[in-house]
């Protein structure tokens, strides 16, 4: 039985120029067949699938009207096995939010909020192309709590240019005293196929690795005072907060993704839905497959795969899935320590995580 599932809701209100994930800025004409595909593809899935966790992600799913998505949920409902569901994650961008929509999407059964805050400076938010401002965000956040989300992720950015300690800093402090319920602190890279990554291959932009490593440890030393724990390189949650469908995927749990360009992994198959909106309907609607990739994933494939990802949180790896004696030399270079006889990156090691795994597995 899988127990995870993901929607993806491509449009935004504009495309963020650091911003790697398939998307396009949404048009009328284009809301009616994702609808309708969504839904068909969800009927082509439902055998096996009985989600305990669900996440909506894009893109900006909050893009849709109200009714849009209540369409959207229900139908959903009604072609998949919900009585399993424990979390069920919809991400908003705050130029986004109303307490109309908030307050429908939680009688719908949403109860977990991931909201794209990334910087709390005007100054960090014009430079990403982000569409709302600080004061709208600290709004936003509000109208969420009115509308009765005690669970809700604000994600945050660090490693923006221009950006100075201080600023991370002053970020991480209003954060805190909003006192979200899971923090999540990437840093910015430059993906292929964004504007930031062009401007950073004419020179415009240049990484400082120093100064990101800084804005990482700032994160783990603040966090923790407020009560986060760091359970993944990226992620920090309140005692029981954690965000069940991520850890889903970091586990090796198999899932089903709906929506173009979705991936699923399911029964030792991985797919990839088709990353353009038009297309993939009409290939759902007209009975056709989406998916325009697909790849037999052998169980020792899995297994490496979830030990790459397990590696990154707060339970680490199962030493005896490792070679002992690298585990036995990153442990005297103090990257790793051993727990219950399971292999855990110090804090020094998470600063330097993609090696060690390279390293191990």
């Amino acid at each position: 039985m899988v127990a995870h599932l993901y929607v993806h809701i491509p449009f935004c209100p504009k495309i963020c120029p650091y911003c790697s994930f398939y998307k396009e800025v949404g048009r009328r004409e284009l809301v009616r067949p994702l609808l309708d595909g969504i839904l068909r593809e969800a009927e082509r899935e439902a055998a096996g699938l009985r989600p305990v966790t669900i996440f909506f992600g894009g893109g900006t799913p909050t893009a849709l009207s109200t009714s849009q998505l209540e369409e959207l949920i229900t139908g959903l409902r009604q072609r998949i096995d919900f009585s399993a569901l424990s979390e069920f994650t919809l991400e908003m961008n705050p130029a986004t939010v109303s307490l109309e929509k908030a307050t429908a999407l939680r009688a719908l059964g949403v109860n977990r909020v991931s909201m794209g805050v990334q910087s709390w400076s005007d100054r960090h938010l014009q430079a990403l192309g982000r569409v709302h401002s600080a004061a709208q965000a600290r709004r936003s956040f509000g109208i969420l709590r009115e509308a009765g989300f005690e669970n809700l992720n604000l994600d945050l950015m660090f490693g923006i240019p221009g950006q100075s300690a201080a600023d991370w800093e002053s970020s991480l402090r209003t954060t805190m005293e909003l006192g979200p319920e899971h923090i999540s602190a990437y840093c910015l890279t430059y993906e292929e196929d964004t504007e930031y990554f062009r401007r950073f291959q004419n020179g415009e932009f240049a990484p400082d690795e120093e100064r990101d490593v800084e804005f990482f440890e700032t994160a783990m030393r603040c966090l923790p005072q407020a009560g986060y724990s760091q359970y993944e390189i990226s992620n920090h949650a309140r005692p029981g907060r954690e965000c069940l469908h991520n850890l889903a995927y970091w586990n090796g749990c198999d899932y089903v993704g709906l929506g173009p360009s979705a991936f699923s992994t399911r029964d030792g198959v991985r797919r990839r839905n088709v990353c353009d909106t038009r297309a993939y309907a009409g290939r759902i609607l007209s009975g056709v497959s989406a998916a325009d990739f697909v790849e037999e994933v052998p169980p020792e494939l899995r297994v490496v795969e979830k030990n790459a990802f397990a590696l990154r949180t707060r339970s680490g790896v199962s030493a005896s899935n490792l070679p002992m004696d690298k585990v036995r030399q990153l442990v005297l270079e103090g990257l790793l320590i051993l727990e219950d006889g399971r292999a855990v990156l110090t804090e020094k090691g998470k600063l330097v995580a993609d090696a060690v795994a390279a390293e191990l597995i």
